[in-house]
């Protein structure tokens, strides 16, 4: 590091610079005595803006400014799976003095040994991104040391298989400019450049989340966006949690930007005794937490979110499966629009900056299905939150996020406030995966995916559409009809929309479960309208069919038993066809009398 310059003025986490030294614009840099991160935003002759991620109380114009060299970047090393880092990747724990994450308190040890095992040969021909080993992170992960992308050669040395440490060279490799070049364990990446890819891949297959409402209505592809927009109180750190632990990723990046810092650091306390439903083993082993909390320096809450992407694209590039969950994206607007009013720069929408849709843009254009450099397969979905204030999806970020991105999760206060979870309102939400993610669901379960979803679906609109009569009518003057799609909507709604996230069988769902369970409400509704036009009141099929029985089959089915519920739906089926063929008989019978 070289001094570049002096501080010149400083206001809050902006600082101006005289320079003494060239830097450039995104060049990390050290401020003052106690060498505060910080990073170039802007130059103007011999003058520099830079923005600090730590807090700047005690700085004083004059003090000195040392240069990197390099971008903001973070390290890609194994001990990332299973730790907690700030929005710069310093290491966070909870504290002895109060309910609040603390620098330094957690840490990857950079000296730790790993056991290391390579997967070349000296006299191999690799490609930029190839593996040259792998390194066991956790039980649930596997770290692979990758060839820098722009390192194309031939391997002219390779480590034995042993305990190696981050700064270790484990290989090195010839280019094909004549170049050697060294391959450590450790390697670090700006954070505002996306890592490169051989090729995109169409998103054909559905992460399943475990949520029936989210995977049978509103699917989001492997690889895919998907907005989780939402009033204070409406459920959506909840619901991340329970994606976190539910879906069928990989690794699981979640960012807490800007939320509580006593939250946060009961999430921290929650995270390692939360059991992975996948493996048994701790939640965390498979787990990283970017926590930037509205407690902590605003500048590092507006590069959190790019940490968190850039860690999520290294472990795919790896060839895992990866879901980041950016808890919220809302904070991170703000912190953009305090930061470009310090730098005075003009106001658009409610304040916040006039870049704010091209950043949101760029965020969630680094999700993605692609083919890694090495020739794997891996996948990037970003999950965003977004906390429109008082529940106004008109703001800007809820907007220009809705633009972004394919899947739209609205939270609905009403059903929160009814204790209706996941309170995603089935009316404003909306998936654009459907027909992508159809071919998938058809072969996973045998049932035409689309057409039951569609039927399902048209019974909601029905029950929408019959409470508005209900509240002007009431119940009784409908006829039994309208009161069977009632009834069979609340079955829908209670028996396959709404989640227990505490319960031991509720909290996940598996797809096959899933459709299970919709197609017993739909077809027991076709059904009971077929026995109707056969002259069957509704009140005898209501008697003939247990409805609160099968409500509870949610509960009291696992997964791989699930096959029960097709036995209640066959049972409730004929139990609504023996009724219709008794109506049936009667009517015949006093038509003969009559005749």
């Amino acid at each position: 590091m070289t001094r570049v310059g002096r501080l010149r003025r400083i206001t809050g986490p902006i600082a101006e610079v005289a320079l003494e030294a060239p830097v450039g614009v995104m060049e990390a840099v050290f401020v003052g005595d106690a060498h505060l991160a910080a990073e170039v935003i802007s130059l103007d002759g011999d003058r520099a803006t830079l923005q600090i991620y730590e807090e700047t109380a005690g700085l004083r114009p004059g003090e000195p400014v040392e240069g990197t060299g390099a971008p903001l970047s973070v390290t890609i090393a194994p001990g990332i799976v299973g730790a907690t880092v700030d929005g710069i990747q310093r290491p966070l724990g909870v504290g002895d003095a109060g309910p609040y994450l603390v620098p330094g308190a957690t840490s990857t040890d950079a000296e730790r040994a790993w056991p290391f095992t390579p997967t070349v040969a000296v006299g191999d021909a690799v490609d930029g991104g190839a593996v040259v080993g792998t390194v066991p992170e956790t039980p649930s992960v596997t770290f692979s040391v990758l060839v820098p992308p722009d390192a194309k050669g031939t391997v002219t040395s390779v480590a034995p298989a042993g305990d190696v440490r981050h700064d270790d060279v484990v290989a090195q490799v010839r280019t094909d400019a004549g170049d050697e070049r060294d391959v450590t364990v450790a390697q670090r990446w700006p954070v505002r450049t996306p890592r490169p890819f051989a090729a995109r891949l169409e998103a054909d297959r559905p992460m399943i989340t475990g949520q029936r409402v989210l995977d049978t209505f509103f699917p989001i592809a492997r690889g895919g966006s998907a907005s989780l927009p939402g009033p204070f109180g409406a459920g959506k750190t909840v619901l991340q949690h329970s994606l976190a632990k539910g879906s069928d990723a990989d690794v699981i990046v979640y960012v807490g930007c800007g939320e509580r810092g006593n939250e946060m650091a009961q999430v921290l306390r929650e995270f390692p005794e939360l059991e992975d439903p996948r493996t048994g083993r701790p939640l965390m082993d498979r787990t990283i937490l970017v926590a930037n909390t509205s407690n902590m320096p605003v500048a590092a809450r507006e590069a959190s979110i790019y940490t968190g992407v850039t860690l999520a694209e290294a472990y795919r590039d790896m060839g895992h499966h990866v879901a980041l969950m950016a808890d919220s994206t809302s904070r991170w607007a703000e912190a953009l629009r305090e930061i470009a009013g310090r730098l005075e720069e003009m106001p658009a929408e409610e304040g916040y900056p006039a870049y704010l849709p091209s950043r949101l843009a760029a965020f969630y254009e680094r999700a993605g299905r692609v083919t890694t450099l090495a020739g794997a397969e891996g996948s990037v979905t970003l999950i965003g939150a977004v906390s429109p204030p008082g529940g106004d999806f008109t703001e800007p970020v809820t907007q220009h996020t809705q633009r972004f991105t394919r899947a739209f999760w609205a939270l609905d206060r009403d059903l929160a406030s009814a204790r209706h979870y996941p309170a995603v309102r089935w009316q404003g939400s909306y998936s654009f995966y459907e027909d992508a993610v159809a071919p998938w669901w058809r072969e996973a379960t045998g049932v035409d995916w689309r057409d039951l979803r569609r039927r399902a679906g048209d019974l909601l609109e029905e029950d929408a559409r019959l409470e508005r009569m209900v509240r002007l009518v009431g119940a009784e003057a409908l006829p039994d009809r309208q009161r069977w799609a009632l009834l069979l909507a609340d079955l829908l709604k209670e028996g396959v929309l709404r989640q227990n996230a505490l319960h031991p069988i509720d909290a996940s769902c598996a797809p096959a479960k899933q459709v299970r369970l919709v197609r017993l409400v739909v077809e027991l509704y076709e059904a009971g309208l077929e026995a109707i036009r056969s002259g069957v009141a509704w009140l005898r099929l209501r008697e003939a069919v247990d409805v609160a029985a099968l409500g509870r089959l949610k509960e009291a089915v696992p997964d791989d038993e699930s096959e029960r519920i097709d036995d209640a739906r066959d049972d409730a089926v004929a139990a609504v066809a023996a009724v219709r063929r008794a109506a049936e008989a009667a009517r015949a019978e006093r038509e003969g009398v009559a005749t």
